[in-house]
């Protein structure tokens, strides 16, 4: 059995030792178990609807005559704007509740990805791709939010952090069904998947409800009058150092992340692979990847701090990431290669969002996730393909990654470790 640290404070000042991890699930409430799993469902789901642009980025390219730099330049365009768009609406969660805001995003973002199947134009593809992946990332930051507030604190971390497999989990079913839509009916009809998540707004819709703790603290605020706190109160010096390192920890980690979406593209065309190898391996590898996600959340809630967690991940998802791009020719390699950089790399995710949240009071979590999270990872995921898009050009895809992918993540590990640990005990 796995423990928790050896002891913690009660009310009376003197420490008692912590039951085992086992203990603590079999204690933790059904409620929780519904709340988490009707949000990893949907974070899954939006995470599925995500993935099917990138999976024919090169059809796309083709058939709207794209040069290499265009695509980087409309990818980040289409991130920078969601970016800006999520953080607002993720204000309005920490004003008007998550669930009407999670179902909003929920109904709307099958519309969107859908419209992508006959999108005419450049302009006409970047809108619904825009307002498609304003819907779905959305939903990252307000549902993982609300598992925080409905978790045991002693259990946050390993709650909020086996959410975040919901990522690699929708790029896995993804990649089952898209390779036989794709060679029956053509690349277009593959965004007609999103139609099949429709019906479960009817489940957040039925099942869900805002957190006690977002309700007392609108309570609160109504009965003293005060405004709800903005995006500047996370510049106020009592959070200005950690909203900025935060920031910018999550914006290298996630610009990283965000050069690898041209993975596929550079699986078909640089290395010469057909579309069902290419969708295949990542999707195989992003499943891998889950596992990932697991072990953070286990590490950084049973034994060593959450910060610490995020700075080993990142530094061995970017070697395993340098070990793919460098060293591995066959489809096989390549697979073993990948999976281990999914594993860290991505998995260090599991443990950022809860660390973020835990950084701020309850009246400013969506808020401080909206943009120390949200924003950076929208801002990243566009200008990660763009910079990459752009270093091909000059130096070929394996130095481009090395510069644009591998670099960066190393350095989010050591902005990470500028930040204090927190005590688990500290967390309200």
């Amino acid at each position: 059995m796995v423990s928790t640290s050896p002891a913690t404070p009660d009310r009376s000042g003197s420490s008692k030792p912590d039951p085992g991890a086992w203990a603590l699930l079999r204690a933790t409430p059904g409620h929780t178990y519904r709340v988490f799993l009707i949000c990893l469902i949907g974070v899954t789901f939006a995470n599925l609807d995500h993935s099917l642009f990138t999976f024919v980025l090169t059809e796309i390219a083709e058939e709207f005559a794209w040069s290499d730099f265009d695509r980087g330049l409309y990818i980040a365009i289409t991130f920078i704007v969601a970016g800006v768009l999520i953080t607002q609406i993720g204000s309005l969660a920490d004003r008007l509740g998550r669930r009407v805001v999670l179902l909003g995003a929920t109904l709307l973002t099958p519309v969107f990805v859908v419209a992508l199947t006959w999108a005419p134009t450049t302009v006409a593809l970047l809108v619904a791709r825009t307002l498609g992946f304003t819907t779905a990332g959305v939903q990252s930051p307000v549902a993982g939010t609300l598992v925080l507030e409905e978790s045991p604190p002693r259990l946050r971390g390993l709650f909020t952090g086996v959410l975040q497999i919901g990522f690699p989990l929708g790029f896995f079913l993804a990649s089952l069904m898209v390779p036989f839509i794709y060679e029956t009916w053509g690349w277009r009809f593959i965004f007609l998947l999103s139609l099949l998540f429709l019906p479960y707004a009817w489940v957040i819709w039925r099942y869900l409800r805002d957190s006690a703790v977002w309700q007392r603290a609108r309570a609160a605020r109504e009965a003293n009058k005060t405004l709800h706190p903005g995006i500047r109160e996370l510049f106020k010096p009592a959070y200005r150092r950690k909203t900025i390192l935060l920031f910018l920890g999550t914006f290298l980690y996630v610009f990283a992340y965000g050069a690898t979406i041209m993975l596929t593209p550079y699986f078909r065309e640089a290395r010469g692979w057909e579309a069902r190898e290419a969708i295949e391996l990542v999707g195989l590898s992003f499943f891998i990847g889950a596992f990932g996600y697991i072990l953070a959340a286990w590490f950084g809630e049973f034994l060593i701090s959450r910060r610490n967690t995020i700075v080993a991940w990142c530094w061995l998802g970017g070697l395993a990431f340098g070990v793919m791009i460098w060293l591995t020719d066959s489809w096989w390699s390549t697979f073993l290669a990948f999976s281990a950089m999914t594993f860290f790399f991505y998995g260090a995710y599991a443990v950022m969002f809860t660390f973020i949240a835990e950084n701020f009071p309850t009246e400013l979590r969506v808020t401080a996730a909206s943009f120390a999270n949200s924003l950076a990872v929208e801002l990243g995921l566009g200008l990660g393909p763009f910079g990459l898009s752009w270093a091909i050009g000059s130096v070929g895809w394996e130095a481009a990654f090395t510069w644009c992918a591998v670099l960066p993540v190393l350095l989010a590990g050591a902005v990470f470790l500028a930040l204090k640990p927190l005590p688990r005990e500290a967390v309200i």
